[in-house]
């Protein structure tokens, strides 16, 4: 090993010359590969599918006659088009086209294909929030409805758990009429729903939304597979001829007019009759209690069961003491139905997730318009809001037998409810103040990060700064050490979302935000706005080659395979071979514009400084570039074991804290936020305050020696090479490095 001290070169960046034979592998080993996954979807009739939900709805698609695919990656979703889109031979060999789509809009826009022609096909997105992107092409196709089987899959992720803002897309069926499945989580179900979706969708005209949840597209089981179906329509069976012209297909006044008529009097009664007539609805009748009723959405079976079964209500094969109604298909909601089964009950309970209560609402008025006076329960025994686990939900029930049925309740379960309370707050007395604080954090080695660093710096200069912030992975740095960000309403809108705030404020406003952002929304509603309005902004776009906070996948800058392996071993980023965003902005008319690599901290802190002080008045954009750390690991670990496999040299860059050096004021951490930078006691007995240290998992990226030579801070930190396979002078002249160091150690 040689340690070289005070020397704070980013070099091992880019370090590894790439070599032409592992790239030209079969296999692209630098990314997630879906190899298993793929072979699954070749199964056919006669064999069994074993694996995850999303993937089964994937496998539910092809099974249906799918002739096209689109969508925006986004979790828990991401699965689905990932595949597909690794999958694209066996794509082209069903004929079916697949898209990865630059944002939902552009997604929603692609089923315009089933307006004219008998034309399943499918998109996919994350939550409300790609439902909010889409919800101008949603409502245009809904208005003059469907010829072709539309099938919209999206991520509903709802709850404590979710990285998005707390809505349901239940609102969008509702506004727009499209029918809305909540398929029960089980494998079976889920991939005939899929089959199903697509037939209510071609018997209703309307588009078919089906909504899944982070534990249904999770949940692993199996279900008897059938053959994939070539599409009718497809790349190898092209049409011949476009339809004929008929203005009643198009969203255009005045025949909208007609368009809304048709959802109330033909289309919803349609998709009732649809929904009836092949039971899409689950009605398990129960046991010994089924005069008590319980209505559910078909993704919280599950967990109601896991509840039940704390009453001793349900057994561990799912059958149930009580009557269920299970809501595969959550709108439209069929009268019928829900009369009969609430007729005759003693009680029913709704077990409707998520605030404002649609379901609840409409069953209410459909018992008072019937005049049934069964009482019905939901909200008022359950949260509004919030995530209905399996503790929320026993929760209800308790409230629910107690008041109709107390005989039923167990002794045990309202003590195992007071229980688990007297648990969590036996350990927040414990803990005292609590939990430690364990915010999100961007990965070790990160290229985002040292911009943040370099921020810091750089408002101890101008000033504080207000930063209107962005969706992506540049969003963890509203957690400490950095706690950036003002504003996040959008992915892309951060440059949109600052134009009310810059003309009012004496000092210039940041607008951040990635390079997927700026593709997905960015260009238009930002840069555009802002070059044609003339505002003085200043724009950060972190260019790190990839869409990285839905799973690294590629965009139009994503550096080529080409470039992959011609990568410079010096200083040069690899995502500096694709200019695609910087030519794009001169082709717009960016006149200010500068590129520096995201490592170099102190000039990143000087081009920041310049940005907020020159005496030019207009957009100003600064593109920080380094290649997102996970896909670079991604690409360089199989390359690096496989030299090590056939014992060649291989050179690693760590680095470490000098602990006779270091005097323990902790700048570091606070200006880095790198988690592999943490404390540990000092071996000084004199000295009581931790030490700064660097633990395994340091990936060489050198921030740590950057941020200390760009704050001026204490010269701790050093740069080592760590050799394996080295060669025979290289022992040599370790052996004698050693020795002389063992010669001036005292004895």
């Amino acid at each position: 090993m040689h340690v070289f001290y005070l020397k704070y070169f980013i070099d091992e960046y880019v370090r590894w010359p790439h070599k032409a034979q592992y790239l030209l592998g079969e296999e692209r080993a630098l990314e997630v590969s879906f190899h298993e996954e793929i072979k699954s979807l070749r199964i056919g009739e006669g064999e069994t599918f074993y694996g995850e939900g999303i993937l089964a709805i994937t496998k539910g698609l092809l099974q249906s006659g799918v002739s096209y695919v689109g969508g925006y990656q986004g979790a828990p979703v991401s699965h689905l088009l990932d595949v597909m889109v690794q999958a694209k031979p066996y794509m082209d060999e069903l004929g079916v086209h697949v898209e990865a789509c630059s944002n939902e809009a552009s997604a929603a826009a692609m089923l315009g294909a089933s307006i004219h022609y008998p034309i399943r096909g499918a998109v996919t997105w994350k939550s409300i929030v790609g439902t909010n992107v889409a919800a101008d092409a949603l409502s245009n196709l809904s208005s003059p409805g469907v010829t072709g089987g539309v099938l919209i899959v999206v991520g509903e992720d709802y709850g404590e758990g979710a990285s998005v803002i707390q809505e349901r897309t239940h609102a969008y069926a509702l506004k727009s009429s499209m029918c809305l499945l909540d398929p029960r989580p089980e494998l079976t179900q889920m991939v005939n729903m899929v089959e199903q979706g697509f037939q209510l969708s071609e018997a209703s005209n309307m588009p078919v939304i089906m909504e899944l949840r982070i534990r249904a597209c999770h949940v692993r089981g199996s279900f008897a597979a059938r053959d994939n179906q070539a599409p009718h329509i497809s790349k190898k069976n092209l049409l011949e001829n476009p339809a004929g012209f008929d203005y009643m297909r198009l969203a255009h006044p005045p025949v909208t007019f007609v368009h809304e008529k048709r959802k109330t009097e033909e289309r919803i009664p349609a998709a009732r009759r649809f929904i009836t007539e092949h039971k899409l609805n689950e009605h398990f009748s129960g046991g010994a209690q089924q005069d008590l009723g319980i209505i559910v959405q078909g993704g919280l079976y599950n967990t109601l069961i896991r509840a039940l079964q704390q009453f001793d209500l349900a057994d561990a094969f799912g059958e149930c003491s009580l009557s269920i109604l299970v809501l595969n298909v959550t709108y439209p909601l069929v009268p019928e139905e829900l009369t009969a089964f609430c007729a005759g009950k003693t009680a029913v309970l709704l077990l409707e997730e998520g605030q404002p209560e649609y379901i609840e609402q409409e069953l209410a008025l459909t018992l008072r318009r019937q005049d049934l006076q069964t009482p019905l329960h939901g909200k008022d025994m359950l949260p509004q809001g919030g995530e209905y686990t399996a503790e929320v939900m026993a929760q209800g029930l308790l409230k629910f037998l107690q008041k109709h049925r107390p005989k039923l309740i167990p002794a045990n379960t309202p003590q195992w409810l007071q229980d688990n309370k007297s648990r969590r707050l036996q350990v927040q007395q414990e803990l005292g103040a609590g939990l430690p604080p364990r915010p999100p954090g961007m990965c070790i080695g990160c290229p985002e990060r040292p911009v943040f660093s370099a921020l810091k710096l750089a408002q101890q200069t101008v000033g504080p700064v207000h930063v209107s912030g962005d969706i992506g992975c540049h969003a963890l740095a509203t957690f400490e050490p950095f706690s950036v960000g003002h504003s996040i309403l959008g992915y892309g809108m951060s440059l949109a979302s600052r134009a009310g705030v810059s003309p009012l404020m004496k000092r210039r406003v940041l607008s951040v935000m990635g390079d997927g952002g700026f593709w997905h929304n960015g260009l238009l509603t930002g840069v555009q706005s802002a070059l044609f309005n003339g505002d003085d902004a200043v724009l950060l776009i972190f260019k790190n080659g990839y869409t990285s906070a839905t799973g690294t996948q590629d965009i139009i800058s994503t550096p080529s395979e080409a470039a992959k392996g011609l990568a410079d071993d010096k200083r040069q980023s690899l995502v500096h071979m694709n200019q695609t965003i910087e030519t794009t902005l001169k082709g717009l008319g960016v006149q200010w514009l500068r590129t520096v690599h995201t490592y170099e901290v102190k000039d990143m802190q000087a081009t920041l400084i310049e940005a907020f002080s020159t005496e030019f008045q207009g957009l100003k954009v600064i593109v920080a570039e380094g290649e997102c750390q996970l896909e670079r690991q991604r690409r360089i670990k199989p390359w690096l074991a496989s030299l090590l496999s056939q014992g060649e040299r291989v050179e690693r860059v760590k680095y470490g804290v000098d602990e006779d050096v270091c005097n323990g004021d902790h700048a570091c951490i606070r200006l880095s936020g790198c988690p592999t930078l943490t404390l540990k006691d000092n071996p000084d007995p004199l000295k009581v305050d931790p030490v700064a240290t660097v633990i395994d998992g340091c990936v060489g990226c050198g921030l740590c020696g950057e941020n200390a030579h760009a704050a001026t801070l204490c010269p701790s930190f050093y740069r080592a090479e760590v050799v394996q396979n080295p060669k025979w002078h290289e022992r040599l002249w370790h052996g004698f490095q050693t020795s002389v160091v063992r010669l001036l150690q005292p004895a």
